[in-house]
């Protein structure tokens, strides 16, 4: 499955996750509408919501194979 979500501190969340190979931080943001209209691109595009993070200044990417 494949996850963007929206945080502060991307180092933490890739920790979070196991450090997957693909953790990618795809975009910094200055404001919040940029930063939900992103993840909003991102859910069309076939992602799932990941909403481990806190706050919105990074937009990251990763993926989760079972």
């Amino acid at each position: 499955m494949k996850y963007a979500g929206l945080g502060d501190e991307p180092k933490r969340i890739k920790a979070a996750h196991g450090n997957p190979d693909d953790f990618r931080v795809i975009q910094q943001f200055t404001s919040e509408a940029a930063a939900r209209a992103w993840v909003k691109r991102m859910l069309n595009q076939g992602y799932e919501s990941d909403t481990t993070g806190k706050g919105w200044k990074y937009g990251y990417t990763y993926s989760v194979r079972r």
